[in-house]
């Protein structure tokens, strides 16, 4: 899928239609490593034993979800728009 880097779209902040640049991240959380499951399996995974339930190792999605991030080029300020989604390939364009 290839889309223009710059498109005009709605800033909630300016109030108005502008110009904004689109970056591409990658969704998907970082785990906090003080939670107290966290802790439980970092304890779990010391010592001999082996992995302490089913290692999800070939289940993979055949794809990755991806966030769209629109910068605004009047206010500066970034945001998301949508929740996501799933694509194999994404290519922004200079246009």
């Amino acid at each position: 899928m290839k889309a223009p880097k710059i498109q005009r779209h709605y800033c909630r902040y300016c109030k108005k239609h502008t110009e904004q640049e689109i970056s591409r991240e990658s969704t998907g959380k970082k785990r906090r490593s003080m939670a107290q499951g966290q802790r439980r399996f970092n304890r779990k995974l010391l010592g001999f034993g082996s992995f302490p339930r089913p290692n999800p190792k070939d289940r993979q999605k055949p794809t990755r979800k991806l966030d769209l991030r629109y910068k605004c080029k009047v206010c500066g300020k970034e945001q998301v728009i949508g929740k996501g989604f799933r694509v194999k390939k994404y290519e922004l364009q200079k246009v």
